[in-house]
């Protein structure tokens, strides 16, 4: 048995799935927030509260907002900041005398949709996130990869590549650098490009309804979102040349991302054109995140 556990600002979900992926058992608590050890302790009861119920143990992994430096084991960039600076991975397998494994979030969702998602099969998927905030995920042969520095896959903090006119320098983003493609991409920065142009203040999902009926400033704000998401993907394909790109997130909801259109914006940006990368929406949705938690360890480790 897998034990999978979403680390959130607001809620911890925990997930037990057996040896083929098929969950057994799904609970909900709330984060205790500013709660370092609190935190600690809710991951604990969360994965022997599954154990007992299920009546078996099992491996456990954690998503996270942030990383685990591998030379340090401190996690760093967390946005539930009471996290940072802390050796959380050391701290879950003492408290639960066995070794845990954590990894970014976003990392979890990239395995998730890799390992039985809309990845599967693949070898090197990307897996990239639009909600609230921006980011991406890199799984290969069915793991994460984190790199060194624990940063491998935070597209969301490279700057909007060939950018134009209007779009330098680039919003604020709270990393302290301008540009950003969170600043851009992310469900926020498309609220706030419309308004930016518009002087219009809608919600993302007001955006989209107007652009289907037939408003020109949000289609072209529409168009805008589509030509940064294709540009900013395009570097991903240059660097990493994925098997396959997976979305998710709220804004992977957009139907007009599969349609050919973004696909063309990576082979008009991409070094020699022709690209032929599948762009995929994910299959595990909000559960993709708590899964790839899981599946952090593989199948043998649980045999």
């Amino acid at each position: 048995m897998r034990i999978g556990i979403d680390l959130g600002g607001t809620k911890i979900e925990a997930i037990a799935l057996d040896s083929k992926g098929a969950e057994l058992r799904r609970v909900r608590v709330a984060t205790p927030r500013g709660d370092y050890e609190g935190t600690i302790g809710a991951i604990r009861d969360l994965a022997l509260e599954m154990e007992a119920v299920l009546g078996e143990s099992g491996t456990v992994g954690v998503g996270i907002p942030g990383t685990v430096v591998a030379s340090t084991g401190l996690v760093k960039n967390a946005n539930s900041t009471w996290l940072n600076g802390k050796p959380l991975q050391r701290d879950l397998s003492d408290a639960l005398a066995r070794e845990v494994r954590c990894a970014n979030d976003a990392n979890c969702f990239a395995v998730s949709e890799a390992i039985d998602g809309a990845g599967k099969g693949a070898h090197l998927v990307f897996g990239v996130i639009m909600g609230t905030g921006c980011g991406g995920g890199i799984s290969i042969g069915g793991q994460v990869h984190a790199g060194p520095n624990g940063v491998a896959g935070e597209w969301g903090h490279t700057p909007l590549p060939w950018a134009k006119g209007d779009e330098l320098p680039g919003p604020s983003c709270y990393c302290g650098k301008s540009g950003c493609l969170e600043s851009w991409i992310s469900g926020t920065g498309f609220e706030w490009d419309f308004a930016r142009v518009t002087s219009r203040d809608l919600r993302g999902v007001e955006i989209v309804k107007a652009a289907e009926d037939g408003d020109p400033d949000a289609e072209a704000a529409m168009e805008r979102l589509i030509s940064r998401v294709g540009r900013g993907l395009a570097v991903v394909v240059n660097v990493l040349d994925p098997d396959v790109i997976v979305l998710g997130g709220g804004l992977s909801n957009l139907e007009r991302l599969y349609d050919g259109e973004l696909s063309r914006q990576l082979s008009e940006y991409c070094f020699g054109g022709n690209i032929t990368t599948p762009i995929r929406r994910n299959v595990h949705g909000d559960s993709s995140g708590v899964r790839g938690a899981a599946w952090l360890w593989p199948e043998s480790a649980t045999s």
